[in-house]
């Protein structure tokens, strides 16, 4: 890190090995806030039986956090462009340890909503931060070092859910919260440190035909005037509302399944139905998000979302149908969250191609913004189930999943095509004309 003659910090330096050694820790703080949004689910039976709140009050602590953590991104990625990620992290920790320890002493659901705000601020100070800073020292690689970050949050809740299982039953969900929260807080305040951005603009590959990337960096007031950005938009809020309400539902689904704690054997490890299931989910979603965007960096972003998102359809459809069968039951979700992370690896990785890398952490944060107006569905979820079950919420997302996959060929690939080109002509144009102008 090096300080200017006024004692501003500037950026870190380009060094053959250096962005590698900035992408895992940025991934290793995502992982340190998995746990807020996937550990959740193992919270909410307890804290039921503890205090007799109703599933659907306590879920809406969930999508507090959600909206909070979401919507917030652009204010905080506006920090980061002004001050550098190093600040905005380290308040990241503090503030996901604080909504942890809240959790453990949350005797009303004001203060369970309290803590989920205050969580909320904390794991998206960290997510937009560590997912925009990938995307400014990875231009030529955005897809997969965009999942590779995202993979963090999606993984990092594998190695925790069977020992926050244990510890909940063991010694009670509250000291779950206080131990978790103070360790995750303490290694994403540590991290923050060391986390610096590019100081020189990193110039992307050599643009191939079938991932096309704006030679023009867009500023955040002008993305939100383009029709671009609200189609992207509306397909992440329609695919991201079934992830989030699988993810938030998982254990109350298993448990109206009547298959919890049905035992499942696979390869040979044999655990309770709805911790396989969920140790799988977390494995599998943090594999998919940097497969995936490897994949789109070599097949193109929408060609990936048509398969990521049809895939996603039909595993929905199988819980639908068969989510009653234990094994069927782990499988399907753990296909269904392969295939549904890539959006934290796509859309990102979409946003920095179509609007350039110089203000990618703002302009990605607010595409991100649409995981917040998604997980408004979440409560619903509840309340639909409870009328009709939960197969009518399944075939629900099964249209969403469906819809989203041809949009995505058949609406983003040629509008975004479209606008990368109409708005490097118009540049020409411009230059042209100036250059004339000062000729004459």
């Amino acid at each position: 890190m090096i300080s200017s003659t006024d004692g501003a910090v500037t950026a870190a330096p380009l060094r053959t090995g250096f962005r590698w050694l900035q992408l895992v820790m940025g991934i290793v703080c995502m992982a340190m806030i998995a746990n807020l949004q996937y550990g959740w689910t193992l919270f909410v039976d307890p804290i039921d039986h503890a205090h007799h709140w109703g599933r659907a009050a306590i879920q809406l602590a969930f999508t507090v956090f959600v909206v909070t953590e979401t919507w917030l991104v652009p204010v905080e990625a506006w920090f980061v462009d002004k001050y550098g990620p190093r600040i905005v992290i380290m308040f990241g920790g503090v503030m996901i340890a604080l909504s942890w320890i809240l959790n453990s002493y949350a005797d009303s659901l004001a203060l369970l909503y309290t803590a989920a705000v205050i969580g909320g601020m904390g794991a998206g100070a960290v997510y937009g931060t560590c997912v925009g800073n990938a995307l400014k020292w990875f231009p030529d690689r955005r897809g997969l070092a965009a999942g590779a970050t995202a993979a963090g949050f999606g993984a990092g809740a594998a190695l925790t859910i069977v020992p926050i299982a244990t510890m909940i039953a063991s010694s009670g969900y509250q000291h779950a919260f206080l131990t978790f929260g103070i360790g995750q807080g303490l290694i994403v305040f540590v991290l923050a440190f060391f986390i610096q951005p590019p100081r020189v603009s990193i110039p992307p590959k050599k643009k191939q035909l079938n991932l096309p990337q704006t030679k023009i960096d867009f500023t955040p007031p002008q993305v939100l005037r383009t029709p671009i950005f609200w189609v992207m938009y509306l397909v992440f809020v329609m695919v991201a509302s079934g992830g989030l309400m699988t993810a938030a539902q998982i254990a109350p689904i298993a448990h109206d399944f009547k298959i919890a704690d049905t035992p499942v054997t696979l390869a040979g490890f044999q655990m309770a139905a709805l911790t396989f299931a969920i140790s799988l989910d977390r494995i599998f979603d943090g594999f998919g998000r940097p497969f995936f965007g490897f994949v789109s960096d070599t097949i193109g972003r929408e060609h990936t979302m048509f398969i990521a998102f049809g895939t996603a359809a039909v595993m929905l459809l199988t819980l639908s149908a068969y989510g009653h069968v234990p094994v069927v039951f782990v499988l399907a979700t753990a296909v269904y969250f392969g295939v549904f992370g890539e959006i934290y690896s796509l859309f990102p990785a979409t946003c920095g191609d179509t609007f350039g890398s110089k203000f990618a952490t703002t302009n990605n944060g607010m595409l991100y913004t649409a995981k917040g107006t998604a997980s408004l569905l979440v409560p619903l979820a509840s309340v639909i189930s409870t009328t009709y079950g939960w197969k009518a919420v399944f075939v629900v997302a099964v249209a969403l999943n469906a819809t989203a996959a041809l949009m995505a060929l058949f609406v983003i690939k040629p509008l975004r095509r479209s606008f990368i080109l109409g708005k490097e002509a118009e540049s020409a144009e411009t230059a042209t004309g100036n250059a004339k102008t000062e000729t004459a």
